[in-house]
């Protein structure tokens, strides 16, 4: 299937109009704010020769830059606003002025290690920078048509090509990305030395020898390198008396079980943390780094969707399911181990534990759009709404300037949203999925529309065929498709059937159609929810001008019963309606123990509460000693100050 472009679909009403206009008017603005205050835009300026300092943050701090352009460009399709152009701007005239001749771009060697490259591949990011730089360019020249961004990429692009086309094993990216840029390069240029240079990069994951022993290395010199650059700062701040370096957010900190660093240790050198423990056609089993992990699988899904290759497939498939059945929470969130910020073993998923880091749902909502544009299967846009909604959006806060890096589903109050953090990695990177949201909506092919999320908005699918969609979810399931065409046709349009739903009524024109769709077998799994069950509804007929289609999703409350397995919450039910998954947070119940209710299912009810949380539905209902509670969206926990969460109820 065919993905529409950033200028081919727009969002125009209800809830993602809201959010969205947040993430324009409050995130980016914001994040923009924090990556000038820390440092990060400065060190540009100083690669650059614009002005003098000493490099701040992170050896990978680049990334953070580029995936703020990657987010800002998107915006810039439909609502290129003043402030935003100027700082889009700037920056692209920093990264000119920055950008070493020959196409080399990364601060951390430029001004630290001048005329060091290559060096610790494994462990300090360099690929995965110039990745997120290369994306920022792909997006800043779909959304505008212009090429200044995109040329930078291609200099950086060519300049990989040349180094890398024969390289060892040995020298591929720890940290998943450059892959998924280079197949994005070659999608938006045709440019085949991209689409190559990925292929080789995924086929040597997982070959070199002695590992183990190759990571020690890189490790020791990565160390010796932070070494000299804390020197250097001390030797600048004797020099520079006056000087004040920008003040860094804390670094977070985790409950960390006691046998953790060893596994740690154990995942590193084998390879598994970076995916690096067997060939990727032999990967079925999510390891390591869960953002690490979405990524690659997202990488394959594109090689095998460029190049035709079905082989590839069976293999996601094992990894999916493997993933979607024993090692994923029912938020959708994944990564059970904090430290190792990734997989655990099958059922490990305790929820005070759970790291769940933003990036690897939304490395996770990548990979399903892949595999939904590489085999049609409802299942995958299913997870992606589930995910968007819960493991993902959860991340922002309503006000679109604090934020979670990592999402456990229960919290004693130790939790709070932050303005930033010193690995910032995760806001500017949700900003960026927001703002390409209409991208994830339709397909087509041939005379066949894909109709995979229903999201006000309003898409091109070709020349001379309109579709608008009116969609009252997350909150209610009403939804319009109509049509605009500059003459009949004869088409298929596939509607997705959730698997939240328990039934659907089909009009077209007013009339009641009775259509039959494939009854899927369900799979249980650990978490309780399942989007095996998901499917598309075939509507095949002569369209005309003005035809509209109208889907009525009903929207059960349902009980997600976890594995016994489980540790703390096995046995114990989530609750969710439609889209969405709720939790009980503490400032709704002064006085009662939310870690310890039994619940009358019966009693439940669905509410909508205009005035809560700039509005939304909540479920309410009593526990077997006559206690009332109200089970808020899991997303929009932690807006209204300090508080406990639990999602797990007995019932």
């Amino acid at each position: 299937m065919k993905e529409l472009e950033l200028r081919d679909v727009e969002i125009l009403g209800g809830f993602w109009r809201e959010r969205l206009a947040t993430n324009l008017e409050n995130a980016l603005p914001h994040q923009w704010n924090q990556l000038e205050a820390t440092g990060c835009i400065q060190n540009f300026r100083q690669a650059a020769s614009l002005s003098d300092g000493f490099r701040e943050g992170m050896f990978f701090a680049d990334s953070d830059a580029y995936k703020w352009l990657d987010a800002a460009s998107r915006v810039m399709a439909h609502h290129p606003t003043p402030q935003i152009q100027k700082q889009v701007n700037e920056l692209i005239s920093i990264l000119e002025k920055a950008q070493m001749q020959d196409g080399y771009l990364y601060t951390y060697n430029q001004l630290h290690f001048p005329g060091e490259r290559w060096e610790n591949l494994q462990i300090e990011h360099e690929l995965y920078c110039l990745g997120h730089l290369m994306e920022a360019g792909v997006s800043h020249y779909l959304a505008t048509g212009e090429n200044q961004v995109l040329e930078i990429a291609r200099r950086a692009a060519s300049l990989l090509v040349e180094v890398f086309k024969d390289a060892p094993p040995i020298q591929t990216d720890g940290h998943e990305e450059i892959e998924i840029a280079l197949l994005r390069l070659y999608q938006a240029t045709g440019d085949l030395s991209s689409l190559e240079l990925a292929r080789k990069f995924l086929e040597r994951r997982g070959r070199m020898r002695g590992y183990g022993w190759k990571f020690l290395q890189q490790s020791r010199r990565t160390t010796r390198r932070m070494n000299i650059r804390n020197r250097q700062r001390t030797l600048y701040q004797q020099n520079h008396p006056y000087h004040q370096p920008p003040t860094q957010p804390s670094r977070l900190l985790h409950r960390v079980p006691p046998l953790l660093p060893l596994r740690l240790a154990h995942s590193l050198l084998t390879g598994k943390y970076a995916q690096q423990n067997r060939p990727i056609r032999e990967q079925t089993v999510p390891v390591g780094h869960a953002v690490r992990f979405t990524y690659l699988q997202t990488a394959i899904a594109m090689l095998a969707k460029h190049t035709n290759d079905v082989s590839f497939i069976p293999n996601l498939m094992k990894a999916w399911d493997r993933m979607v059945i024993r090692r994923m929470y029912v938020t959708g969130g994944l990564g059970a181990l904090p430290l190792i910020e990734g997989f655990g073993r099958d059922y490990e998923l305790h929820p005070d534990l759970a790291y769940a880091e933003t990036c690897a749902a939304l490395g996770s909502i990548f990979w399903n759009w892949e595999m939904t544009l590489l085999t049609r299967d409802a299942q995958f846009a299913d997870l992606l709404e589930w995910q968007l909604y819960n493991a993902a959006s959860v991340s922002m806060g309503l006000d679109g300037t604090t934020y979670f890096y990592d999402n456990p589903l229960a919290s004693r109050g130790e939790l709070k949203r932050q303005p930033w953090y010193t690995v910032p990695c995760c806001p500017s990177n949700l900003s960026r999925t927001w703002a390409a949201l209409g991208t994830y909506l339709y397909s087509r092919d041939e005379n066949d529309y894909w109709v995979h999320q229903y999201i006000s908005s309003r898409a091109e699918l070709e020349p001379g065929m309109i579709i608008n969609t009116i969609s009252g979810l997350p909150w209610h399931g009403e939804i319009t498709i109509q049509l605009e065409m500059d003459a009949p046709r004869q088409a298929a349009f596939h509607l997705r059937i959730p698997s939240w739903t328990d039934g659907y009524a089909l009009f077209i024109n007013h009339q009641a159609e009775d259509i039959s769709h494939p009854i899927r077998t369900p799979v249980q799994t650990a978490c309780g929810y399942s989007p095996y069950t998901s499917c598309y509804l075939h509507l095949e007929r002569l369209w005309k001008p003005g035809d509209e289609i109208s889907l009525s999703l009903s929207m059960p409350i349902r009980f997600y019963r976890q594995d016994r397995r489980l540790p703390s919450c096995g046995g114990k039910l989530a609750l969710g309606r439609g889209p969405i998954l709720y939790c009980l947070e503490s400032t709704d119940q002064p006085g009662v123990d939310i870690f310890n209710l039994t619940i009358h299912r019966e009693s439940i009810r669905a509410n909508w509460e205009p005035d809560l949380l700039q509005g939304c539905i909540t479920l309410q209902g009593n526990t077997i000693d006559g206690k009332q509670f109200k089970f808020i969206p899991y997303m929009l926990w932690a807006n209204r100050g300090s508080s406990q969460m639990n999602i797990f109820v007995q019932g």
